[in-house]
């Protein structure tokens, strides 16, 4: 069966009876049906009154077309939890439109281990996104406007550092001139959209601890320079009340359930190989603070997503990760080794082993931060009990526990070998947490680390582009912030080609963007983009509904 076709089979618990999983009565929460409904700020802050509770972090390797399955594994460990006696919630990021309708698919799990209810969450949920892009899209029309009316704060029109956004693959837009016509329809000039999950509202949004927080953060957003170079933000403008007002129901989580109606905060959804890749931070503080386990997945390979929430989320948190799990496949781990995408169903310990140092690496790299590692081979039918002897007794080599996953075929039952794993580390293993770099480090050391420590890179190159941009930030101070680094999700490198574990290679820098709403430096790396595109072939071509709203091919 399709996944959609599990989750219509299940029926969700109502809304209220999740919210007194977690300690919630009903005028805490503002349903948006019967099964999904906004925590309201109240709520957060009577759930951040309680204990916090252990915080287990969920990552995984490069990404490969034969699939990882990160987010199911999440789910399925959070339902195993819960089966075994434990009081889990999980807290994961929000679908975007742009993969649900191009290739990659969603982000509730999938099989019998994913959120309920699955179409909404994929689809238009309690409209976030189009709250954000709303507020992305209100801000590039003020900016316009201020041109239009007399340009009081001089801005220079071909400085102006902000973009529109959409939250859809749409290459068309990625470069693109407005303005044209009569003098009445604004300033010419050249301008273009990125998605709406690499956009700085959605960072902003993720990284807010509360409603003043939100307005300060999108008052320091860097929107453009002035004629003379001096930056202009949001402030400036007067606007970030305004942007405060269109985002006031989208900075509250989403309460959803799993088809074991296991507790799950959905929030905010940036992409990891160009934006910073976790769910909110008021998401993960509610989940850390409402059950006894709280379950967090951070997006693509562990080289962005979980970099990214260690050294960039992490210090926001009232604690760091208790354990870090690294899922992998046997079929992705051979593709990293060699073997043909098309004969992946073939026994190959060959192929297996040699793609195994992609997890090798990211297994070492993962321990660098001081916190016990587990390790979840999900498992796929095809795969051999050969390939998966090897596969653990590699793994327990390098001294580390691992536990074969089945939750996308069983559920909560298919982890429970895993949730034994966890809660042993959990209790018995001490996390020191040890962050890459300090924030007070030249940019160029801190890139230097990440691309050498986490990627094996040999160095790192600025092309003339990225050096101007970084004497710019060097001036104006803002090089204190944290680095996060837009790259290809399939290789350690700047290369999507360049599979397994390579090194030796020279990480390229092409734009050092500062996001100072969120706190943050983007570097993009290689030929990364933040508008992506469509495939040939995309989802959207699979997605039907019937006369009464029976909804089809959704994965």
């Amino acid at each position: 069966m399709e996944d959609i076709e599990i989750a219509q089979q299940n029926t969700p618990e109502p809304i209220e009876k999740i919210a007194t999983k977690i300690g919630l009565t009903s005028d805490l929460i503002e349903p948006y049906s019967h099964d999904k409904a906004k925590l309201s700020m109240a709520a957060l802050q009577q759930l951040n009154q309680n204990p916090a509770g252990k915080l287990v972090l969920v990552t995984s390797i490069n990404p490969t077309p034969a699939g990882e399955g990160k987010s199911t594994v999440t789910v399925g460990l959070a339902d195993a939890l819960q089966r075994r006696g434990q009081h889990p919630v999980i807290a994961l990021r929000e679908p975007s439109l742009g993969p649900v309708m191009g290739m990659k698919g969603g982000a509730t799990g999938g099989g019998y281990a994913q959120v309920m209810p699955m179409a909404d969450i994929n689809l238009h949920f309690t409209g976030d996104m189009h709250a954000l892009t709303a507020a992305n899209n209100t801000l590039a029309a003020l900016i316009d406007n201020h041109l239009h009316q007399g340009n009081a704060l001089n801005i220079d029109p071909k400085r102006i550092v902000w973009k529109r956004a959409l939250d859809i693959n749409d290459r068309a837009l990625r470069e693109t001139v407005i303005g044209l016509g009569k003098p009445a329809n604004g300033e010419m000039r050249q301008d273009g959209f990125d998605i709406t999950v690499a956009s700085e509202m959605m960072a902003v949004l993720c990284l807010a601890t509360d409603l003043e927080d939100l307005k300060k953060r999108l008052g320091q957003i860097l929107i453009a320079y002035t004629k003379d170079r001096q930056p202009v933000f949001v402030r400036d403008l007067k606007v970030e009340g305004a942007l405060t007002v269109l985002l006031k129901d989208a900075i509250k989580p989403n309460l959803v359930q799993t088809l074991e109606h296991t507790p799950t905060i959905i929030h905010g959804g940036p992409f990891a190989n160009i934006a910073h890749g976790c769910n909110s931070i008021l998401a993960t503080e509610a989940a850390i603070h409402a059950g006894n386990y709280a379950l967090t997945e951070a997006g693509f390979g562990a080289d962005l997503g979980a970099e990214k929430f260690l050294d960039i989320v992490t210090p926001h948190l009232s604690k760091a990760p208790d354990v870090i799990v690294v899922v992998a496949t046997i079929r992705a781990l051979k593709y990293n080794g060699g073997q043909a995408l098309a004969e992946l169903n073939t026994e190959n310990t060959r192929a297996l082993e040699k793609g195994y140092l992609n997890l090798h690496r990211h297994l070492q790299n993962m321990q660098r931060y001081g916190i016990p590692v587990v390790v979840s081979i999900n498992r796929f039918t095809t795969d051999t009990e050969n390939e998966l002897a090897v596969l653990q007794d590699l793994i327990s080599q390098e001294g580390l526990t691992s536990a074969v996953t089945d939750v996308h075929e069983r559920g909560g039952e298919g982890g429970l070998d895993l949730a034994d794993f966890v809660i042993e580390a959990a209790t018995e293993e001490q996390s020191d947490y040890t962050r890459l770099y300090q924030d007070d480090r030249p940019v160029l050391d801190k890139l230097t680390t990440i691309a050498q420590e986490i990627y094996g890179a040999k160095d790192v190159e600025l092309t003339s582009k990225a050096k101007q941009q970084l004497r710019l930030i060097e001036k104006n101070g803002w090089d204190a912030m944290p680095i996060c680094i837009a790259k290809t999700q399939y290789s350690f490198s700047d290369q999507p080609k360049l599979l397994g574990a390579p090194s030796g290679f020279t990480l390229t820098v092409r734009d050092l963007i500062p996001k100072l709403g969120a706190g943050f430096i983007v570097a993009l790396a290689g030929n990364i983009l933040t508008m992506p595109g469509l495939p040939k072939h995309p989802a959207a071509e699979k997605i039907d509904i019937d006369r009464n709203g029976h909804i089809t091919g959704l994965f």
